[in-house]
């Protein structure tokens, strides 16, 4: 696939919605795909936003990726702790697996969702209807292009990458951490310890996508 540059969400909307239309029979999959702090959840909230008003009815639903986190005790006994949110801090088999069964699925199916607030997932708290047919899965690693994330990339119909620059990443890293109660040391310590190296992964490691935006 050739990648783009575009900027437009609306445009974005409405091309999901006419390619979806001639995919009628099966579900159709977007992947949102980028860094932390690039905009991923909003861009796909937006998006699913928009793809609702655009086909006047509840066809789209939001997929986190953060559902897929192993727990903090998995991580204590691993001593990933201070990873977390790097690539081998995520059920990356989980959640290819659940990625197939919402592919093929003609009725509802569970998804796990990650509590920010206690720091957890919790298993099956949202269910994914039939009738919503386009899907919007957003998170770091999506089109890493190592097993086993890439194994189900042909699942993809649709995807995209953020990458507004690691200079405005640091930036939104930083504040990310200083609304959570650090001090300046501290914040920029997190962000280029952990959430850094894991932006720059992603940017190395993703395969080719159907447009980039810049701007998340």
């Amino acid at each position: 696939m050739e990648s783009k540059f575009v900027t437009h969400p609306e445009q974005i909307a409405e091309t999901i919605v006419t390619k979806a239309q001639a995919s009628a029979n099966k579900r159709y999959i977007v992947a949102i795909a980028g860094p932390p702090a690039s905009g991923k959840s909003t861009l796909a909230e937006q998006l699913s936003l928009l793809i609702n008003q655009q086909a006047g009815q509840p066809l789209s639903e939001v997929i986190p990726m953060d559902g897929f986190h192993y727990d903090n005790d998995w991580l204590d006994q691993h001593q990933l702790r201070p990873r977390k949110g790097a690539e081998q801090t995520f059920d990356s088999q989980g959640f290819v697996d659940k990625v197939k069964q919402l592919s093929l699925a003609n009725k509802p199916v569970s998804i796990p969702l990650f509590d920010r607030d206690k720091d957890a997932v919790v298993p099956d708290a949202r269910t994914i209807a039939p009738q919503q047919r386009i899907l919007l899965i957003e998170g770091n690693y999506l089109l890493l292009n190592t097993k086993p994330w890439s194994t189900v990339h042909a699942l993809y119909d649709y995807s995209i990458l953020l990458n507004p620059g690691i200079g405005i990443l640091e930036e939104r890293l930083v504040q990310r951490w200083l609304q959570q109660g650090y001090d300046n040391e501290g914040a920029r310590q997190r962000a280029l310890s952990n959430d850094i190296p894991n932006a720059k992964f992603v940017l190395e490691h993703s395969g080719a996508t159907d447009i980039t935006l810049t701007q998340g």
